[in-house]
């Protein structure tokens, strides 16, 4: 950038000549100023932030302006109030970090707003103790015939006490109330009042790639394990009561506003076992047809029938087409599940799974197809020996309808080898990431050694490369949905149990890493230029953060959260200085529901290794519950602080959905 009051008068004049006196007196007075045919002045400008803009030059500005939901300048304070008009709002951060909205490049938020509310989250529970007694108080107060559900996000490692809880002690906290805890891919506890309500008896056969652990009578305990098809698992959770349709409505935007909590304002829903479209997406188009979408939202479409997947595709390319819908809400094609038959579960704790000599011919006829219709396509893609058999695959539809301007893409990868990175990288395909690493690298260490952990997955050199390579959580039912987990894992290279996995080179200085939820995003949804970067023209969505990501130590990174989230120009979450800007609050229905007694996530409500379950109450959901709720809350919490495929599909009968993602 050049400033006129820098240069010598000679140079000056030389360098207006050469380029047009107006064009270098515009650019040197104004930087990043609007077009012409764009309006004077904001609607909203942001002012004194550390605005990290992740554009080409990984600038920071001052000041930001925004009209008709997009930013129209950036620049220093005094640049910036020159776009005030008489209506303008504006917003000083205090000197606050502020960054683009995060990214989530796979996630699975549509079907788990519909169960946000009936979950309880033990992500970033520091110890088993409080785990315990969360699954205690909750269960006191779960009404029949619902379930406790732990579904996800935590890892044994995680917990002071490094370890799994029992099937003695789940029983304990809860002999009569149905619990089920969901631990990664490999296994679920469940108490003996689970195991009735699913109908477990000594006769139930065992699935296929699975175990049900029997008693020496051959009684069920409530242990559940994947060796390592994780089928098992998700068709019981699959039985489990529902929310009705005005508390899935209630949990959805619950869960969007814990998002907009986190600085994430963009998503892309890889789809998910149990969510068919267009049935399971009826709530979700609901809130975006009255304008309550605060998290904007590319869903791609996941087969749900072993061995009709074809018949699946065949009949959505008919009645909907990718890019169909608007900014918040639209089809961003096909995937993570395109054929049963290529699911690689990533159960690190038993061996890779062998996928079936039928795979290639299942998936051939399924990209061939969404090539012929110019769909985008993304595909689970765990270990190397199967992503091997995918890319043959891929490169012989390719040969014969060329996959040339279609985004397609692998999620997960973490054992790719370095000549399938090539290949990939001559098919013009992306790769997205995401913290899985985090929550079982030391069952992949124990399993794999350290050598191979270390490039587990090799994101430096998929991006030494140039191939697209986007960050994700996978939440919510494996990892957690928080981003910032993911970026301390990028950083500091450690799993949530503090385990190193990796030494300098695969780890990301912290502008990098964040490109991946930002800038590096937008490939993924065939959208680049929209959005993942705060310059003029990008939709305006940007979040400003509870403490500096850049200089605080890294440890800190995975507890931080936003204080103001802003999509479109519009404030969709305010906290501290700024709670006067916050949307009206949101009552938690119904009103036994975890979310109303903890919230989400616990990362963010961390400090030196204590949660206070009041104090996150009182910041994030006291206001939200229902007026009643506040003082039984208040008097509950403070004494409880938280301290330092076909085959299967056939067994499982009237049990349900058998997806596994």
């Amino acid at each position: 950038m050049f400033n006129k009051s820098r240069l010598p008068r000679r140079e000056f004049i030389k360098l207006a000549v050469a380029s047009g006196l107006s064009t270098y007196f515009l650019s040197s007075c104004r930087r990043n100023q609007q077009t012409a045919n764009e309006p004077t002045n904001a609607d909203l400008i942001v002012i004194n932030g550390r605005i990290a803009t992740q554009d080409e030059n990984r600038s920071f500005v001052e000041a930001v302006a925004i009209a008709n939901g997009r930013f129209i300048a950036t620049g220093t304070d005094k640049e910036i109030i020159a776009y005030k008009g008489d209506n303008t709002q504006i917003i000083d951060l205090g000197g606050r970090t502020a960054i683009p909205g995060i990214n989530d490049t796979h996630t699975h938020l549509i079907r788990g707003g519909l169960n946000y509310n009936m979950e309880l989250r033990w992500d970033g529970v520091p110890s088993l103790a409080d785990a315990l007694r969360m699954l205690k108080e909750q269960a006191a107060r779960t009404p029949a015939p619902q379930w406790v559900r732990v579904i996800g996000g935590w890892s044994e490692f995680q917990f002071a006490e490094r370890r799994m809880p029992t099937l003695e002690e789940i029983n304990a906290v809860s002999p009569d109330v149905p619990v089920f805890v969901l631990h990664l891919y490999d296994r679920a506890l469940l108490n003996r009042a689970a195991v009735r309500a699913l109908g477990f008896t000594k006769n139930t056969p065992e699935p296929p790639g699975a175990t049900i652990q029997r008693d020496r009578s051959g009684n069920p305990t409530g242990l559940l394990i994947a060796q390592p098809n994780a089928g098992i698992l998700y068709a019981s959770i699959a039985r489990g009561p529902l929310l009705s349709p005005e508390d899935q409505i209630n949990s959805s935007r619950q869960y969007m506003r814990e998002m907009n909590r986190l600085g994430i304002t963009s998503v892309i829903d890889a789809g998910g076992g149990g969510q068919n479209f267009p049935d399971d997406y009826q709530i979700i188009e609901q809130l975006h047809s009255r304008g309550l979408l605060t998290v904007r939202i590319a869903y791609n479409l996941f087969t749900q029938r072993p061995g009709q997947e074809l018949e699946d595709f065949e009949r959505w390319v008919k009645i909907t087409k990718p890019g169909q819908g608007d900014d918040f809400y639209r089809n961003n094609g096909a995937g993570e599940m395109l054929v049963y038959s290529a699911a690689d579960f990533e159960d690190f704790t038993e061996p890779r799974p062998d996928l079936p000599q039928t795979m290639e011919e299942d998936l051939k006829k399924v990209i061939g197809l969404l090539a012929e219709n110019q769909w985008p396509f993304r595909l689970h893609a765990t270990y190397d020996e199967s992503i091997t058999r995918f890319l043959n695959v891929i490169e012989s539809v390719n040969r014969e309808i060329p996959l040339t301007g279609i985004h397609w893409l692998l999620d997960h990868c973490e054992t790719i080898s370095d000549a399938n990175l090539e290949r990939i990288k001559t098919l013009g395909g992306g790769i997205a990431v995401q913290h899985r690493m985090a929550f079982q690298g030391e069952n992949f260490l124990k399993r794999y050694g350290k050598e191979a952990t270390e490039r587990t997955p090799p994101i430096q050199k998929m991006l030494e490369m140039e191939i697209p390579v986007g960050g994700g959580t996978d939440g919510t039912r494996v990892a957690s949905y928080n981003p910032w987990v993911g970026l301390y894992w990028l950083v500091s290279g450690k799993t949530v149990g503090g385990t190193t996995l990796y030494s300098e080179n695969n780890r990301f200085d912290r502008m990098e890493a964040l490109r991946l939820y930002t800038a590096n995003a937008d490939w993924f949804t065939s959208t680049v230029g929209e959005k993942g970067a705060i310059v003029p023209g990008q939709l305006a969505d940007l979040a400003v953060l509870s403490a500096d990501y850049f200089s605080i130590p890294e440890e800190e990174i995975r507890g931080l959260e936003s204080v103001l989230t802003i999509v479109g120009g519009q404030t969709v979450y305010a906290d501290q200085e700024f709670s006067n800007l916050a949307p009206p609050p949101l009552p938690v229905s119904p009103d036994w529901s975890p979310v109303a007694y903890y919230g989400g996530e616990q990362y963010s409500q961390q400090k030196s290794n204590q949660i206070s379950l009041s104090t996150h109450l009182s910041t994030h959901v006291g206001c939200c519950l229902p007026a009643s709720l506040n003082s039984k809350i208040s008097n509950n919490l403070s004494a409880s602080l938280l301290n330092s495929a076909s085959g299967f599909s056939g067994w499982i009968g009237g049990m349900g959905c058998g997806c596994f993602i």
